[in-house]
């Protein structure tokens, strides 16, 4: 019996019981299409969950906090920066007190933040234009500094108030700390991009570890009498180490906590992330697969009934000298074709579900959030 004789057997017995073919090729969709929008509800929230966790974030990033005296990061920069692995140690200080800045004609209050730009410069740090600070009074102010800018027209409402719309590159302003009779003229140089998340503002002030001292001179001649500088500390520090490869993360990590520091990375927070995801998707994709096993019960159970009532088809075909493994390939061409039809109808309905799901989840969702 040549090929297409064999695939027109198949098509007539097919045609004969097109209701139970029907019915066998329908739970065959039911449960492939199952299985899919299972799968892939547990792959796309994972992967939808990982890139919040990212945006915005540096995968490759340690913070690093100290657990006693002995063990504060900002005292230990040098050994960090000779461990293995580590590409850069940035230690962004921040001032505990008062600030405040005039710009022209305009006031705003905008935090100050000394780091080590020699060290920013190995991790990137991001420009939407100008360039990254060479002098002590040179400075990088943050996406949202202008909007901080603002300028009173003399009335009581908020649309008295005019907010600054110029151009900030190579502009000047004045900068002071707490009730400080002595000001420092801070020239910019560089305005830092938008931060990855849109409600996030960053009106900060960038300026060189090199100006610290000139801050804590400052800062102590404002003292009144009888206050003491160390009874307060000016400066409280955020350090993040920087590793070269996201693979050496978790090993920079462990070493740092057998040496006293607390530690935080991406890294860690994905590793347990994936392992919860891991025993989700392989739950989703099991109770899927019991789905078509049941399908492929049917497929079984509509075969069998198929082989029984022809009997007769197959005895003939014996006596006529058909190979038995000819007869037993017609039979198994039959369930194939249900079952690539029923995956083929599976697809396309998986594929229909995810586009209106996309579409209308977002919607509701908002609506419950208000």
């Amino acid at each position: 019996m040549q090929f297409n004789d064999q695939i027109d057997f198949v098509r007539q017995h097919i045609k004969k019981n097109k209701m139970r073919v029907f019915m066998t090729v329908l739970a065959e969709t039911m449960g492939t299409a199952f299985l899919i929008v299972l799968a892939s509800v547990g792959f796309g929230l994972h992967e939808t969950i990982r890139e919040g966790m990212l945006s915005n974030r540096l995968v490759t990033e340690i913070q690093v906090h100290g657990t006693d005296e002995e063990h504060r990061p900002e005292n230990n920069i040098e050994s960090l920066k000779k461990k293995e692995h580590v590409k850069a140690v940035v230690n962004r200080q921040y001032m505990g007190t008062i600030q405040s800045s005039v710009f022209k004609e305009y006031t705003g209050n905008h935090e100050l933040v000394v780091t080590d730009f020699i060290e920013e410069r190995k991790v990137g740090f991001e420009l939407s234009e100008g360039r990254l600070p060479e002098k002590m009074t040179e400075v990088v102010v943050g996406s949202d500094f202008s909007t901080f800018l603002m300028k009173e027209q003399g009335g009581e409402n908020e649309e008295d108030i005019e907010t600054y719309e110029g151009n900030l590159i190579g502009e000047q302003f004045t900068y002071q700390i707490g009730e400080a009779e002595e000001k420092i003229t801070l020239t910019i140089v560089g305005i830092g991009t938008n931060p990855a998340k849109e409600w996030v503002q960053d009106h900060q002030v960038y300026v060189d570890a090199t100006i610290k001292p000139e801050l804590e001179r400052i800062y102590v001649a404002s003292l009144k009498d009888g206050d003491l500088a160390d009874e307060y500390e000016l400066f409280y520090g955020n350090t993040s180490v920087h590793i070269d490869k996201l693979e050496n993360v978790n090993t920079v990590s462990e070493k740092l906590r057998d040496e006293g520091y607390y530690v935080y990375s991406v890294a860690d927070e994905l590793e347990q992330l994936d392992v919860f995801f891991l025993a989700l998707k392989a739950g989703l994709v099991f109770v899927g697969t019991i789905a078509i096993l049941i399908a492929s019960i049917g497929i079984f159970n509509t075969m069998t009934m198929a082989v029984t009532e022809r009997t007769r088809e197959i005895g003939v075909m014996k006596a006529i000298g058909a190979d038995p493994k000819l007869i037993q390939r017609l039979f198994l061409m039959e369930s194939a074709w249900i079952g690539i039809v029923g995956t083929l109808f599976a697809v396309v309905i998986s594929y229909g579900i995810s586009i209106v799901s996309n579409y209308v989840l977002p919607i509701i969702v908002t609506a419950a959030l208000g």
